[in-house]
């Protein structure tokens, strides 16, 4: 008889945490969705994504919000950014379950977080929208300059040596008309598949140096920065637009060039095709 007690109780314990667990889950699927666009000078964080024992902007922006709202955030980031990379525009997306001042809710959170940091617009959004799966494409942009500035060394890579960017160009369509970057991902990472497709890329001059500019559908780990690397050793024709090839095709990152410093990369757009209702700006 006590065997029996003991089991009943025990399915009826399983069946409370059944419920709990559920009525959780319901509660989320009808809470409000959000997205957050921002931007940020990456210099003094470990990267965006929050990590044990470093300082990260997910985490910073996650405290801060919740003390704004005064519930429990957790934020789905567009994509990721290493240590030292900036943004010019990032989303994030969050769900909540209670009221809070949309009206005031930029003007706040800027007062709140540190100045390298800033939110620009809060959206409400169908709650299927996704900030990173629902992103169309991201663009990326690397600054070279090829005179030393101390007021700007943070958000470019100095380098001395000038670059045939009409030849880096001619490699810039073979990048278009390739799928596997294999070569370009950063080693012993958990990849599924290394398959990106490139709509555009393009080296340009500016006042005092080189802005290269890449848009895809999605980005492997450090691929841009190794792609630079690569794209400078033939601006300083070590390597041939023919080498190039071959070493997209190796599918190997040691045939690639070397990885620039994260200082010159910047993620500059996101883009979403028609999902925001209502938006409160900065």
């Amino acid at each position: 008889m006590l065997i029996e007690m003991y089991f009943l109780e025990e399915i009826v314990v399983q069946i409370y945490k059944f419920i709990f667990k559920f009525s959780k889950y319901l509660n989320l699927l009808t809470m409000p969705r959000y997205f957050i666009e921002f931007s940020y000078d990456g210099s003094s964080y470990h990267g965006i994504q929050k990590q044990p024992n470093s300082l990260t902007i997910q985490e910073v922006l996650e405290i801060n919000i919740s003390k704004y709202t005064g519930s429990d955030i957790n934020l789905t980031l567009a994509g990721r950014t290493d240590a030292g990379v900036h943004a010019k525009q990032m989303f994030a997306h969050f769900d909540i379950d209670s009221d809070f001042d949309q009206n005031n809710f930029c003007r706040s959170l800027n007062m709140m977080i540190p100045k390298d940091i800033c939110i620009s617009c809060l959206s409400l959004v169908n709650k299927d929208s996704h900030a990173r799966f629902d992103a169309i494409n991201r663009t990326y942009e690397y600054f070279i300059g090829y005179e030393k500035d101390p007021f700007n060394y943070k958000f470019l890579y100095y380098l001395k040596d000038k670059l045939d960017i009409n030849k880096m160009n001619e490699s810039c369509l073979r990048l278009i008309n390739h799928k596997n970057f294999k070569c370009f991902s950063k080693s012993n990472t958990d990849v599924k598949t290394y398959v990106c497709d490139i709509e555009h890329a393009e080296w340009v001059n500016t006042e005092n140096g080189y802005r290269f500019s890449i848009r895809a559908n999605r980005f492997l780990r450090n691929m841009v920065r190794s792609i630079v690397g690569t794209m400078i050793e033939i601006g300083t024709y070590k390597i041939t637009d023919e080498d190039f090839q071959k070493i997209l095709d190796s599918e190997d990152r040691r045939e690639a060039g070397y990885s620039v410093p994260a200082s010159g990369l910047f993620l500059s757009s996101v883009t979403y095709k028609n999902i925001f209702e209502t938006s409160w700006k900065k």
